[in-house]
């Protein structure tokens, strides 16, 4: 090719002008190729595009420019104070091992201190068991020697402080009445020297000082219990001490506990007399105390109030005994030994002295009286009282305080033999009167309520066992389990009234006998079902209930048979082996007729719209809806399984047929010929009977 040089220039510049605009249409095709094919679905795009707008910035090229810059240097200042705070989690941790490292050094060295001690003291310890068992020895040499060096001659100063006969026990008598004790003890050690004389005349004049003082003693001490403050019955020092003392004398010493709860039972008896009628013979009676008979205005409060009487001078009693027989029981009970290794026909008795046993016997002394005016006043209260509730209420306090007074005053006392005896006559007239109730109920009742309803001597006797139950709640006793306490209360009210309650239904049909006993079991089992002592009998109503509501079931089953025409279809199909050849012969049966089936179902056409509804009026006289709905729901729900064992038949009929008819046509066999011996033309049984199990159970549902 030639041409001109101006024309090659511009052809060359054409051509370059070409190219370059199409490298930046080019460019800028692949950015915005780039930005589209970009997937903001990206979490980290959309984190790092929420971040610019956060920042509010304005895109310009200077802000492009420094945005890397900018988020560079603030992740640069976030790794910088994440490494300072590791720096401080360094420097704690470091301490923390240090500490650690130093208190394990230190229970080190406070285990090897230990041990070593332990090792040291060893020795020590065994020494001093050594030197105290040596000591013992010396003390037991010691007392035989000082018994040796006594001196046997008794002063007449002596003599007379010990042998007057009048005069109060002090502590010159105690102490001479020690001495003289001494005296003869040590005479037992000078019978064993070759010359006894001294010692048998010692003895036998010692012997004699003895006794006087033991009379004088004793004298005052029956002296004292006569005249005593018997209201206060605080025994001083000195009664305790010659107590102690006339202990080494077994006769004379229970002589005094004779006379002392004669006196202690005659002053309790004058005084619970007191507190009942507000007479007394005591100048010291208190005025103003108001007498349990014209205040207390009904049985409970009476029996109560007598019963908290005792149950306070019972408290007090043992209160002003236990000084003496607990406190000082053991010095006492050395006292009687040592009189009885004196006396041989006392040595005879081995029985050792409990001062709690004591204590406990002379209390229940001290409360006969008591025991027999409570007894008398009890009895004719419970005699008297006509109310069940309230006679139960008597029974239940009567067992609280016999519960209360067993810790007290033991179980083998006359107020625990009277209260006992109290109760097993508060519950058997409570027992009486319940069964009077019952009888009269089968006398005058002999018809249930129309309504079915709870009967009111049902509802009259759930309303007492509520104050019973509340009765015998605040008054548990914890000797006897839950069950064994309150079941007999059941069996004595609640039992013997289902019973009349049962015997009434036999009188009614299904399903009015079934709803009537259920109501009954219902309002019964609400009443108990709360508290865990009527368990047995909770659970025996809902065995009885359960019975009841399948009777119930087993009715509405029925009338959902019966009024949809379905139950004419199920005897028909139970006449029939469950064979397939027996299949095949269905179709013959006159139930499953054309026009018998078409009339059953019509029949279940016509019973469906209101099925649910006419079922559920069945039950509307049952106290609980939720129950009823319940009852009908089960029935329903075993009527649609009925109607899927009738459908399943139909189906495998007509599948049975169907194969037959296609057999035939195979073998060339007319189709219109006779099917199994019929004349008529053959009509699937499902047309006739169109309604499916789906359809029935969201009808009935």
């Amino acid at each position: 090719m030639t041409g001109h040089p101006d024309d090659f220039a511009e052809v060359y510049n054409d051509n370059l002008s070409a190219s370059s605009g199409s490298l930046r249409s080019t460019t800028l095709a692949n950015k915005v190729t780039s930005i589209l094919s970009a997937s903001y679905a990206d979490p980290e795009l959309r984190d790092a595009l929420w971040m610019v707008d956060q920042r509010k910035m304005h895109n310009t090229p200077e802000t492009r420019r420094n945005l890397r810059l900018e988020i560079q240097k603030e992740v640069i200042e976030c790794n910088g104070g994440i490494v300072k705070d590791f720096g401080n989690v360094k420097e704690q941790l470091e301490r923390i091992g240090s500490t650690i490292s130093n208190l394990n050094k230190c229970c080190e060295n406070m285990r090897v201190q230990v041990v070593a001690a332990r090792q040291e003291n060893a020795p020590v310890l065994e020494e001093a068991k050594t030197l105290l068992r040596q000591r013992e020895d010396l003390k037991n040499r010691k007392s035989l020697l000082d018994a040796f060096n006594e001196h046997f001659v008794i002063s007449d100063e002596e003599v007379t402080a010990l042998t007057t006969a009048t005069g109060v026990p002090d502590e010159r008598f105690f102490s001479v009445l020690t001495r003289v004790k001494r005296v003869h003890s040590d005479c037992q050690v000078l019978l064993g020297d070759e010359n006894q004389r001294l010692g048998l005349e010692l003895m036998e004049q010692v012997s004699k000082y003895l006794n006087v003082g033991y009379q004088k003693l004793y004298r005052w001490l029956q002296q004292e219990f006569k005249n005593f403050n018997l209201d206060n019955p605080q025994i001083g020092s000195l009664i305790r001490r010659a107590l102690r003392t006339l202990a080494e004398r077994p006769a004379l010493f229970h002589s005094c506990l004779d006379i002392f709860a004669e006196a202690r039972e005659r002053v309790l008896s004058e005084g619970f007399y007191s507190s009942l009628t507000g007479s007394s013979n005591n100048l010291d009676q208190d005025s103003t105390a108001k007498p349990i008979e014209f205040y207390a205005h009904d049985s409970l409060r009476y029996v109560g109030d007598m019963l908290a009487w005792v149950h306070s001078a019972a408290v007090s009693e043992r209160e002003a005994l236990e000084g003496l027989f607990v406190a000082e029981g053991e010095d006492i009970a050395r006292g009687i030994q040592a009189g009885r290794q004196m006396d041989l026909w006392s040595a005879l008795d081995s029985e050792n002295f409990d001062g709690k046993r004591v204590l406990s016997d002379l209390a229940n002394r001290n409360f006969l009286g008591v025991a027999r005016v409570l007894r008398q006043r009890v009895e004719q209260a419970i005699q008297n009282q006509e109310d069940a509730i309230l006679l139960y209420k008597i029974g239940n306090l009567v067992g609280f305080y016999q519960a209360t007074f067993e810790k007290l005053l033991g179980r083998d006392s006359s107020i625990m033999e009277t209260l006992s005896s109290l109760e097993k006559s508060a519950l058997q007239h409570f027992q009486t009167i319940m069964a009077d109730f019952v009888a009269s109920i089968q006398a005058d009742v002999t018809q249930p309520p129309r309504d079915l309803k709870v009967p009111n001597f049902l509802e009259e006797t759930l309303s007492q066992l509520k104050e019973l139950i509340k009765s015998y709640e605040s008054s548990m006793s914890p000797t006897l389990s839950p069950n064994e306490g309150f079941q007999p209360v059941l069996n004595q009210t609640l039992v013997p009234v289902l019973e009349n309650c049962e015997t009434l239904a036999k009188k009614l049909d299904e399903p009015a006998r079934s709803i009537f006993l259920s109501n009954c079991y219902l309002g019964s089992k609400s009443t108990i079902q709360p508290y865990h002592f009527s368990q047995a009998q909770t659970a025996r109503l809902a065995t009885s209930l359960e019975s009841s509501i399948s009777n119930l079931q087993e009715y509405q089953h029925a009338f959902f048979l019966h009024t949809s025409g379905l139950h004419s279809l199920l005897e028909a199909l139970a006449s029939l082996p469950d064979t397939r050849e027996s299949s095949l012969t269905i179709r013959n049966h006159p139930r499953f007729q054309s026009s018998s089936l078409t009339e059953a179902s019509q029949t279940l056409d016509d019973f469906l719209p209101s099925a649910l509804m006419d079922a559920t009026d069945n039950l509307r006289l049952l106290s609980d809806a939720k129950l009823a709905r319940e009852i009908t729901a089960e029935g329903a729900d075993r009527f649609c399984k009925d109607f899927e064992f009738v459908e399943s038949k139909v189906v495998e009929v007509d599948e049975l047929m169907d194969r037959k008819m296609a057999q035939n046509e195979e073998d060339g066999t007319n189709a219109e010929e006779k099917v199994d011996g019929q004349d008529d033309i053959f009509v699937p049984l499902r047309s006739l009977f169109p309604r499916t199990s789906g359809e029935i159970r969201v009808l009935l549902s």
